[in-house]
């Protein structure tokens, strides 16, 4: 019954954070980056997707009570954010060749904000997870203990993404950045519909 409900869990935080569709994004959005680099902002974003997740695990739900602001709301919110990424993504214009030569003084001072948009905001800890890792510890039907175990499961799916990530290098070098930016704007477009549909079924749910 237990490894049932661990299975359960994986494979639907699985889904909603996506760690190989995190993949092209990173690698679009760290192709200039040097090695070093690029390893700082994996490392930052999995850290600052972990600790929003983790915020929402705890705190989420009573978060969104004491806001008056019902589950449904919150995933047509998250949907629409999901959605204009998703067009970022695939309408996103390359910039000229002069403007892509970022020295390294400049990189390292947005590694930060690299980390944290897209990579770890809405790429990782995506509107979906967020929403996922509320309804899945709701305190009305969940004890501590089985929220500890959702916890566990949704730090291991990140570490796997961390991975991911740490080993994208080698997957661009046999993609190239032609690839990796197909893959960006294939991934932009699968992400639409996700959001589409969040957006859809939250704006339904409300007013049912």
């Amino acid at each position: 019954m237990l490894t049932s409900i661990i299975i359960t869990q994986f494979v639907v935080l699985w889904a909603v954070i996506d760690p190989i569709g995190s993949v092209p994004v990173y690698l679009s959005q760290t192709q200039r980056l040097t090695p070093k680099q690029r390893r700082a902002v994996a490392l930052k974003a999995v850290a600052i997707a972990t600790g929003v997740l983790l915020f929402f695990l705890i705190a989420g739900q009573l978060l969104l009570e004491a806001m008056q602001i019902p589950l449904p709301a919150f995933q047509a919110a998250g949907g629409l954010v999901l959605l204009l990424f998703a067009l970022t993504m695939i309408f996103g214009e390359s910039k000229p060749e002069q403007e892509q030569k970022i020295s390294e003084e400049v990189c390292s001072k947005q590694l930060s904000d690299l980390a944290v948009y897209p990579l770890a905001i809405p790429s990782i800890a995506s509107p979906g997870a967020m929403m996922a890792i509320v309804m899945l510890t709701d305190n009305n039907r969940y004890s501590l203990i089985d929220q500890s175990i959702t916890a566990g499961v949704m730090v291991l799916v990140l570490v796997i993404t961390l991975l991911l990530l740490l080993g994208a290098t080698k997957i661009q070098k046999v993609i190239g950045n032609v690839g990796a930016a197909i893959i960006s704007r294939v991934m932009g477009l699968i992400l639409a519909a996700v959001a589409v549909n969040n957006l859809l079924m939250g704006i339904k749910d409300f007013y049912l």
